[in-house]
């Protein structure tokens, strides 16, 4: 027991605190406050305090709990709405109100429920950490398996299926002389990673439904990517598109400082989602953590770490997580008050030197694995996508420029393509993905044998234009020689038509692989068929009048089940280019002999 001797804001300072250890949770003051242990020296010990410390007072006692900040793991985090520190916000509500009192405390989800636990294992097999205890049916989506703990290995002394709570013993594990008892659900330190058998290489692409992303800047099951850009350019919006349609079991959705009306808006929409894949509700399969810019500072900075043991968790069962943060910057803009609060030495902009470590430690906690337990071999992955708010969309900043040291994925947004209603407002000229050449074997073999090809003549095309706008706004596009007015043209539909969603629209929402390989092919198809007309001598009116140029801007709109539509275009295509080459070539003659005869 200790006693508060000095209070800036969230860091508290207390002496008598012999025994401690760092990260330690403990309680501060008359209202016992939950706050954790940042620094030790001597018997003193610097504590950040996860509540508003207004009124809190100088030689009111501080009590240690003896464990770090954990979160409580099991059946029952589905459909559940946290805070940074994992209180349950509708428990609260119903406790207090709409305005939460200090010291407020409930159990992360309901600890009495029963729940039907069938036990997979039997009385004297041997297991070990990681291994499937049981299953209980936590959603009517998703199976939730119970693990035995990473620390724990032995043979089962007694098991039993039937109806469990929370805190219920479902099996007894015993090793040598020594009995362990495993839970249905089980603590574990936020900032802890949770071991795994192997990592494993990020060779599988997390589809996400989005053209732009799918096909020019993928991003791989279990990889990091970061999504910058300026107030109103659409971060929020391309993140819940990811949560809804990319293909993953879990989803986890972290407001990290987020101003309280966005929050509100995802807190109110999230549970009237259906999910596409299942037609049941989203949050069946969805963790909300919600904390907003008026919530404690020192809980923001928690609530990542909060978010990302959760998804590690579900990631040892073996599913795919997708985990959205929401944004990074504002966690930073707490790392920089505490360490403002404890006069660190400021780095860079007042952020403190280890931004960029503490930004690591984050990203790094994600990746595709082979999880523990013997037996048949379990893959699971979290994949990390984080929301960055550079002031004034300056992505020069240092949160920004740390983050893309980490991430391998850069979707860059752009408020002039988010004020155009370009959706998703993703820069094609800044946004870049690293994991192009990993998944290369992989979108061969079930995209489409030319994907990379494509994605790459596709990406050229843009770059074309972008050289040739500077020339369009001194001459004019009527000035520049037909081989030009075909780039301007087909890198325009590759924008309009292709790069450009609808996120409303129930068709153009979601676009499976099959169909943008369809769509691009069908693109490029043109462009080559025209660029050989052209050469041929067919004028650049007649090549644009072709009837696939009417066809393309609807092909967005074409039904999964209507994919044949492209292959006849595309025969199309083939005969028209034909018949136009074969008249062109007539012509040509013919006023070769009308020469002759003069």
């Amino acid at each position: 027991m200790g006693k508060i001797t000095k209070i800036s804001g969230p860091v508290v300072t207390a002496d008598g605190m012999k025994g401690s250890t760092m990260y330690e949770l403990v309680r501060v003051g008359s209202e016992q406050l939950l706050g954790e242990i940042i620094g030790l020296e001597g018997e003193s010990a610097t504590i950040q305090v996860y509540e508003e410390t207004g009124g809190v007072a100088v030689d009111e006692p501080v009590k240690g709990t003896g464990r770090s900040l954990s979160v409580l793991l099991g059946p029952g985090l589905l459909t559940s709405i946290y805070d940074g520190i994992q209180r349950p916000l509708p428990a609260l509500k119903k406790k207090q109100g709409d305005w939460i009192k200090r010291g407020l405390t409930s159990d992360a989800f309901d600890l009495k429920k029963k729940w039907g636990f069938n036990a997979t294992k039997k009385k004297g097999d041997r297991v070990s950490g990681g291994d499937v205890l049981g299953t209980v049916q936590e959603t009517s989506t998703i199976e939730h398996r119970i693990l035995v703990p990473p620390n724990v290995s032995g043979v089962i002394e007694s098991v039993s299926s039937g109806p469990r709570a929370a805190l219920d013993v479902v099996a007894v594990v015993k090793d040598g002389g020594k009995k362990q008892e495993v839970t249905l659900a089980q603590w574990w330190p936020v900032r802890t990673p949770r071991p795994v058998k192997n990592k494993l290489l990020p060779d599988i692409p997390l589809v996400t439904g989005q053209r732009v992303i799918d096909f020019l800047f993928p991003l791989a099951k279990g990889g990091t990517a970061s999504v910058p850009g300026p107030f109103g350019s659409g971060k929020t919006v391309v993140q819940h598109q990811l949560a809804k349609w990319s293909d993953t079991q879990i989803v986890l959705f972290i407001g990290c400082g987020e101003r309280g009306n966005e929050m509100t808006d995802v807190l109110s929409e999230f549970p009237k989602l259906q999910d596409p894949h299942t037609g049941k509700p989203l949050m069946e399969r969805t963790v909300l953590i919600a904390n907003t810019s008026d919530m404690p500072v020192a809980a923001r900075e928690a609530s990542i770490y909060t978010g990302i043991t959760i998804a590690e968790y579900y990631r040892d069962m073996g599913y795919d997580v997708a985990l959205m943060a929401d944004s990074t910057s504002r966690w930073a803009e707490a790392l920089r008050e505490i360490s403002g609060r404890l006069q660190e030495m400021p780095s860079e902009e007042g952020y403190p030197a280890y931004l960029a470590s503490s930004l690591a430690a984050f990203y790094e906690r994600a990746g595709r694995a082979e999880v523990l337990g013997s037996g048949a071999k379990r893959t699971g992955s979290v994949s990390v996508i984080g929301a960055v708010s550079p002031p004034g969309g300056d992505f020069s900043e240092p949160v920004t420029q740390n983050t893309l040291r980490i991430t391998k994925v850069f979707w860059g947004l752009s408020a002039r393509l988010a004020y155009a209603r370009h959706f998703p407002a993703i820069d094609w000229l800044q946004s870049y993905s690293l994991y192009a050449d990993s998944l290369s074997g992989w979108l061969k073999a079930n995209a489409g044998e030319d994907f990379l090809d494509l994605r790459a003549k596709a990406l050229t095309l843009l770059q074309k234009e972008a050289e040739l706008e500077e020339i369009v706004r001194l001459v004019g596009a009527e000035a520049l020689p037909a081989r030009d007015k075909l780039v301007l043209d087909v890198a325009r539909m590759v924008r309009e038509d292709f790069l450009q969603q609808n996120a409303f629209d129930e068709t153009d929402s979601y676009t499976s692989l099959r169909k943008q390989y369809a769509m691009l092919k069908t693109l490029i198809s043109f462009h080559d068929s025209a660029l050989e007309l052209l050469n041929a001598g067919v004028p650049f009116e007649k090549v644009r009048s072709l009837s696939v140029c009417k066809f393309i801007p609807k092909s967005k709109f074409v039904s999964e089940k209507q994919l044949a539509k492209f292959d006849d275009e595309l025969a199309g295509l083939a005969k028209e280019a034909k018949a136009l080459r074969a008249e062109t070539e007539a012509a040509r003659a013919a006023a070769e002999k009308a020469l002759e005869k003069k």
